[in-house]
């Protein structure tokens, strides 16, 4: 019963829910899965209504696409319930994922105004036969991008399909394509119509957004930030790693998409912060015993590290951001700090590695127990054995590696 189950289940993260399909009715039910999607917002305000926005809904679509609908339909609507709604041409089959007063906030983030703006319709509840349509139209999406790759390199055009999204009622599909310069889709758009007989909408997405869309593992072992949770990217540029005082590698700072790692961005304020508080060393410091290098910074500890040896790393001597100012305006009055070396000096951190050290045996006891024996051991004997070590036995029995024995003895005596 359970394999069977499992068979007739896929999991649509592109849309976030489970469709089940039941063979012998033909049927399928489709499932609202929370949290299957960057685009979720964690309801805080779950079952408190406010009369305000009890008729406002966020519906989600296919690809990060979603929007503020307005339930025209008179039926009791919740989160998770499949709804019908106004499209530009048709209807569109969506998923409810917020509800109640938290429309409000979303409408405020991104600058809807509920007095002003014009609201799509919730049309009614998706019954049986729009899902089972609804599905039909999904199940096309992959066949008709790989044909409309073909098509697009036929007719010689410099683009890619990303990805196809069908509209619920199956009439019309949106192509999300990538493309350097300017594309021109009038003869795309003819073969599209004829092949594929519905109505077309192109949409350009970015590298990164492909790669959102695509998703995949970033080196750092986690799923990618463009698939995860990053809605809108910001421009990325070298500067943001030179402030980090990252090496310009362009395969360890490139991502999967081709560009600027999204990450890159992440601690560039805290960088900038500590940067304004330590003093650019243009020239070495000056010293009664020579002159001080700088050889390297640590940012975020606002440390300066300087060796009497230019560009050695052997014998570096740390100095503070506070530090370093202090001995700059010691040499520009013309005075000279003794020296350097009564800091402690550095030494490099060593490369230890971390095998072994959690071995499945680690929490063992080791202990050895303790066995039963006649005792010999633990008394002393007369046989000779005992090393000397009982001075009146040894001695007694004539023990030649005891203390007492005539090998011992001083030979010049």
């Amino acid at each position: 019963m359970d394999n069977t189950a499992n068979e007739n289940t896929v999991f649509d993260c592109f849309r976030g829910c489970t469709v089940t399909h039941d063979p012998s009715t033909g049927e399928s039910e489709c499932t609202y899965r929370q949290g299957c999607c960057k685009l979720e917002v964690y309801n805080t305000f779950k079952g408190i209504t406010q009369e305000q926005y009890k008729d406002y809904f966020e519906v989600r679509f296919k690809n990060t696409r979603k929007g503020f609908y307005i339930n025209a339909s008179g039926q009791s609507i919740k989160t998770g319930d499949l709804v019908i709604v106004e499209a530009a041409a048709g209807h569109d089959l969506g998923i409810v994922t917020l509800e109640g007063p938290a429309i409000g906030r979303q409408m405020r983030c991104k600058g809807v105004d509920i007095k002003t703006a014009e609201f799509k319709k919730i049309y009614r509840k998706a019954k049986p036969f729009d899902i089972s349509r609804w599905q039909e139209a999904i199940a096309r999406e992959q066949e008709t991008m790989i044909r409309a790759r073909q098509i697009a390199v036929d007719l010689g055009l410099e683009m890619k399909i990303g990805d196809v999204e069908f509209q619920g009622d199956g009439t019309k599909a949106i192509f999300y394509y990538i493309a350097d310069g300017r594309v021109d889709f009038r003869q795309l758009i003819k073969v599209f119509a004829e092949e594929f007989h519905i109505r077309i909408e192109m949409k350009q997405i970015g590298a990164r957004q492909e790669a959102g869309l695509i998703g995949g593992l970033g080196v750092c072992g986690r799923e990618l930030c463009c698939a995860n949770y990053i809605t809108t990217f910001k421009s990325i540029t070298t500067g943001a790693a030179r402030t980090q005082d990252l090496s310009l590698n362009p395969q360890k700072l490139a991502g999967q998409c081709g560009k600027l790692k999204c990450c890159l961005n992440y601690e560039v304020a805290n960088y900038l912060d500590a940067q304004s508080r330590i003093p650019k060393v243009q020239e070495p410091l000056e010293f009664q015993d020579g002159l001080a290098y700088l050889v390297k910074t640590d940012i975020l500890k606002e440390t300066l590290y300087f060796s009497y040896e230019k560009g050695s790393l052997t014998n570096i001597y740390p100095l503070t951001a506070d530090e370093v100012r202090e001995v700059m305006q010691m040499n520009r009055a013309g005075e000279k700090p003794e020296s350097l070396k009564g800091e402690p000096e550095i030494s490099m951190p060593e490369f230890v590695t971390a095998v072994g050290d959690d071995s499945i045996s680690r929490f063992d006891d080791f202990r050895k127990k303790k066995k039963r024996s006649s005792g010999r051991r633990n008394r002393p004997s007369g046989n000779g054995n005992n090393n000397g070590n009982n001075n009146g036995a040894s001695r007694g029995n004539g023990d030649r590696r005891g203390n007492g024995g005539p090998r011992n003895k001083n030979p010049k005596s």
